[in-house]
């Protein structure tokens, strides 16, 4: 007699590699290392960048630049809190140091030196991290679901949350332009590639509408940018018309943009976000609309106030309701 999981038509078992933080699609276009990559370019034309990790060099692609530039780069150790006081004192000696981890570990258990020692002495670190949200599905000591909440009531901080790899290369020589801390999400490994279709250029602190539609607004940042794009093109099946704002500066916000767009009349607005639905996008948007007389119909897609499960990550994307066929479904169930 055959046991249960010996079935034939039972589902493969799923290996490690499809919890770990890959979000391309099968086929889908992708560019190894981005934010590694253009770290090493922007070195090369500015000898202040230094490269700093709490050994998380080789997942956080800050191994690409370790090996152009062996001299410039420092491995803390398993001491995130010591990496991030020593990246304040360095930034005091005039070095711009880009200083990565996961986010987990920047915004829960280093937060206090971030908070003191970069924060509120304004000093120009920029705080690179990866698995944020839910990109990763090995629970919740390595799921970082709150982070832009966290660093979004950090005073002096600057917060961004890229949707791919063309964001990412745009947004490191960006940030190092800026003057000031700097929380960025980031996307590591095979990223995605999405954006070079629209003709899209990052700039700090500006949305960018890149599809625009009369039925709904669908207002995202990050990976959810990839997601609304998706969402939008199937809704376009069933003859719905979706716009899509692309907000990757969470702090400070586009209000201009925002306000814009979502005081058009007549369209359902919905903010989605790799983020729980305290304290991120949606209630920055929300708050906005509320404070400025904005009303429109608004509805919310993020991660729920929870502790989330481990697993794969095609599986908690639809469980927990961000997938695009999820995305999909529920502006579905709005608009009827």
């Amino acid at each position: 007699m055959k046991s249960a999981g010996s079935s034939s038509s039972a589902k493969p078992r799923l290996t490690t590699s499809a919890m770990i933080a890959s979000i391309a699609a099968e086929g889908q276009r992708t560019k190894p290392a981005p934010f590694g990559h253009a770290l090493v370019e922007l070195a090369r034309s500015r000898e202040d960048v230094v490269g700093m990790t709490a050994d998380l060099g080789k997942y956080t692609d800050l191994h690409i630049f370790a090996q152009a530039f062996p001299d410039r780069y420092y491995q803390m150790g398993m001491a995130e809190q010591l990496l991030f006081g020593a990246a304040s004192g360095l930034a005091a000696e005039g070095f711009m140091p880009f200083a990565t981890t996961y986010a987990v570990f920047a915004s829960r258990r280093a937060y206090d030196f971030i908070h003191q020692t970069i924060a509120e002495e304004d000093r120009n670190v920029k705080i690179a991290c990866a698995l944020p949200g839910l990109t990763s599905g090995y629970g919740p000591s390595h799921q970082a679901a709150e982070d832009l909440a966290l660093f979004r009531a950090m005073p002096n901080m600057t917060v961004i949350d890229p949707c791919d790899a063309h964001e990412i290369e745009q947004i490191v020589p960006a940030v190092a332009a800026h003057r000031g801390p700097v929380y960025m999400r980031l996307l590591r490994g095979q990223v995605p590639l999405v954006l070079d279709e629209y003709n899209y250029r990052f700039e700090l602190g500006k949305a960018a509408l890149l599809r625009d539609g009369g039925d709904v607004l669908i207002i995202s940042s990050g990976i959810m940018t990839m997601r609304a794009l998706e969402a939008a093109q199937a809704l376009s099946d069933d003859r719905v018309n979706a716009a899509v704002l692309h907000v990757p500066t969470i702090k400070p916000l586009d209000t201009e943009a925002i306000l814009h767009e979502a005081g058009r009349p007549g369209r359902l607005v919905v903010v989605a976000e790799n983020h729980t639905v305290i304290g991120g996008l949606g209630e920055a948007v929300a708050s906005l609309l509320m404070r400025s007389g904005v009303h429109p119909a608004f509805r919310q897609i993020g991660l729920p106030d929870e502790f989330l499960a481990a697993g794969a990550l095609p599986t908690l994307h639809d469980r927990y309701g961000i997938s695009t066929a999820e995305v999909t479904r529920q502006i579905k169930e709005w608009l009827r």
